[in-house]
């Protein structure tokens, strides 16, 4: 629970390092940026301290120098592909991204389509865009790309691409996933750019893996979890090892397309800037870990996090054995296992007693608290209310929600929406608990106590319905759960 991140020295050495590479550079940089801008939650989880929209207070730094360009695949609109954590489709998250942009203050000119081939759908979209008053950009399929650079640095290569008009110095190039196209629709800037007389450079803005940590460092290691299913590698880089005699660490893709992008950049500039794939990063965060005892066992919590993650995929058909077999690898190089969780054996233990299924939550003091499945309530409505119970120092036979409460909740779920399970989920506790709070003084005094759950941990032994998973991280509890029996 303690803090290892100095997130104002962060923004500090980020921003200022992002301004150095647009003065080499000297007319323009164009930063591609990896991962979440808003909410990263992975990076505020191994890396305690780290605020999860730390790379948009960043941004917010150099707002007056800085645009941001989206990209898309258009086959993406075509197939209506979902972002995992909001369900929603991507070219829905690109208006919500832009709306959340524009509302900081950050200057959004334009979006730009890549793989364009007229796709049912964007037409629609870009109307919608157009509306907001901002620019669309078509990029093409090229053949040959991304091997053949003399190709691909043509007229009917990047040529055949529209030239994206820009204003300001610093280009963030955003996507809302992967496989949008940033890289080559930074690259495309660079060969317009180019041929228009203006030095552009080219950067990466990726928090992981990090850099200037150890290959196994328990931070890189949680990288590795977290991208399981993509079948991410941390490896040494090579190249900055064979130019500068100093062993880094970066990821398999960007050392495999690392000769290709120094293909093209000698194809546009007669030579590449960079001598390894970690001289194009720009992240500064290892450099600001301020208690490494405390993010190695953050990242360890991470990756027993993603172990169960991995293992519910697979139960339910997600996944296959390999990226289970993945997780169990990445466990044993951090020397832990799934039981090095403290609510894990808690909340078996509890299941246990009880002869039901059960919970533990973890509070940020060490506290630890469970509960059990009843005719009520589930494992984790029990362990919710009994952790407020404690927090608010309430008797734990104490009554906070009245029959008068939860029974009209229990009539409307059984009577009218056809659930033959009684129990309460946990926002309809909450909604109970509000209820009751305002004749029961102990239950107003729970209530009082949610914010306390900020950070804490749990373990919960049955699967989990998504409207529990959905409160739960709604309060910021980081919870696990056991999909099957063992």
């Amino acid at each position: 629970m303690k803090v290892g991140f100095d997130n104002d020295k962060y923004l500090q050495m980020q921003s200022k390092h992002i301004m150095e590479r647009i003065d080499k550079f000297g007319d323009k940089l164009y930063l591609e940026f990896g991962g979440k801008l808003f909410d990263d939650f992975h990076a505020s989880r191994v890396l305690p301290g780290f605020a999860p929209d730390s790379k948009l207070q960043m941004l917010m730094t150099l707002k007056d120098q800085a645009e941001i360009v989206m990209v898309i695949n258009g086959n993406d609109i075509e197939q209506n592909k979902i972002r995992a954590d909001l369900q929603i489709p991507y070219d829905e998250d690109v208006l919500r991204l832009i709306n959340e942009f524009r509302n900081k203050g950050l200057y959004v000119s334009s979006v730009v389509i890549t793989q364009f081939a007229h796709q049912k759908g964007i037409d629609k979209f870009t109307k919608k865009l157009k509306k907001q008053n901002i620019a669309v950009y078509h990029h093409y399929y090229i053949e040959g790309y991304p091997l053949n650079a003399k190709a691909i640095i043509s007229e009917k290569g990047f040529g055949k691409n529209d030239y994206i008009k820009t204003s300001r110095r610093l280009v963030i190039i955003t996507a809302p996933g992967p496989g949008s196209g940033k890289m080559a629709t930074c690259l495309s800037q660079l060969y317009h750019e180019n041929k228009r007389g203006i030095k552009a450079g080219y950067a990466k803005y990726e928090t992981f893996p990090i850099w200037n940590l150890p290959l196994e460092h328990c931070v890189n290691l949680a990288y590795e979890a977290a991208t399981a299913d993509l079948n991410d590698v941390n490896m040494i880089d090579h190249f900055h090892l064979q130019a500068y005699g100093k062993v880094t660490v970066n990821y398999n893709r960007d050392l495999e397309i690392y000769p290709v992008l120094k293909n093209i950049f000698e194809e546009i500039y007669g030579e590449c800037p960079y001598k390894s794939p970690t001289d194009m990063g720009v992240n500064m965060a290892g450099l600001c870990i301020s208690d490494d005892e405390a993010c190695q066992e953050a990242s360890k919590q991470e990756i027993i996090r993603r172990y169960y993650a991995s293992c519910t995929r697979y139960i339910h058909d997600e996944c296959g054995i390999d990226e289970v077999n993945k997780q169990e690898l990445i466990m044993k190089k951090a020397g832990i296992s799934e039981t090095d969780r403290k609510t894990v054996e808690a909340a078996r233990e509890k299941e246990k007693q009880s002869k039901s299924y059960a919970g533990a939550l973890e509070l940020t003091d060490g506290t630890i608290i469970t509960g059990r499945n009843s005719d009520f309530m589930g494992p984790c409505s029990a362990v919710l209310l009994n952790a407020l119970k404690h927090l608010a120092g309430i008797n734990d036979k104490q009554i906070l929600i009245e029959k008068t409460a939860f029974g009209p909740i229990q009539n409307l779920k059984t009577e009218y929406l056809g659930s033959i399970n009684p129990r309460l989920h946990t926002n309809e506790i909450l909604i109970a608990l509000v209820l009751s709070a305002q004749e029961n003084k102990f239950a107003n005094m729970a209530l009082q106590k949610l914010k306390e759950l900020q950070g804490t941990q749990a373990h919960i032994t049955c699967d989990l319905s998504e409207v529990d998973l959905n409160t739960f991280k709604q309060l910021g509890i980081q919870v696990t759960y056991e999909s099957q029996k063992r």
